[in-house]
């Protein structure tokens, strides 16, 4: 993921850069969107977040962690062009998409089983649930609490390494998990010009 960060002026891309600007285009990008939610709601790490929530108590079977960068990983790791040519939530979808097999949520024979039967269904109004079981009041009120607070990286004081006016090189690591670094600042060098309050998890 070194370049995908910053593409001004990189060359050879199949087509022009969609810039439509509307958030939710399509209506399923919204249940794209709601799932991902949902998701970060009732991810494992909550527990130790600020604020702190008791995500253990939550009657619900997730118990992994999910959050922007897992998000952005799995997306990320599609074919590079694959990247550039889908719409935003269509690489939302395919972050999320391996994810429940992958985990075991789910086998790939109950995945396609499931998606013909709801093929074969009349599509459902808007506002309609899909049935669940059991403690979903519980598993809402999660959520809800989750759009309403959020969540905060900063777990501790600052500990920074480098001070004000210290000149410092950026590493040229393997890019094997997502990153927001920019290809171009690999291997370069400068002088920090703030040092920011507080430590950051990063997921």
């Amino acid at each position: 993921m070194k370049l995908r960060h910053h593409i001004g002026g990189l060359e050879g891309l199949l087509e022009p850069l969609t810039l439509d600007r509307r958030v939710f285009a399509e209506e399923w990008e919204r249940r794209i969107f709601g799932v991902h939610v949902a998701m970060m709601g009732l991810s494992g790490h909550l527990g130790s977040s600020v604020p702190a929530y008791a995500i253990a108590d939550v009657p619900t079977t997730f118990r992994d962690m999910w959050t922007w960068a897992h998000l952005r990983a799995r997306a990320e790791a599609m074919d590079p062009f694959d990247y550039f040519k889908f719409r935003y939530y269509e690489k939302w979808l395919n972050g999320i998409a391996a994810f429940p097999v992958d985990e075991g949520y789910l086998r790939e024979d109950e995945l396609a089983s499931r998606t013909t039967e709801l093929r074969g269904q009349a599509a459902r109004p808007p506002g309609a649930r899909l049935g669940v079981a059991g403690g979903t009041v519980a598993i809402d009120e999660q959520i809800m609490a989750y759009l309403r607070n959020g969540d905060s990286p900063r777990r501790d004081v600052a500990h920074p390494k480098f001070a004000v006016g210290q000149l410092v090189r950026i590493a040229n690591l393997p890019a094997g998990a997502h990153t927001r670094l920019p290809g171009y600042l690999r291997g370069r060098s400068g002088t920090v010009a703030q040092v920011l309050e507080g430590d950051y998890a990063y997921f």
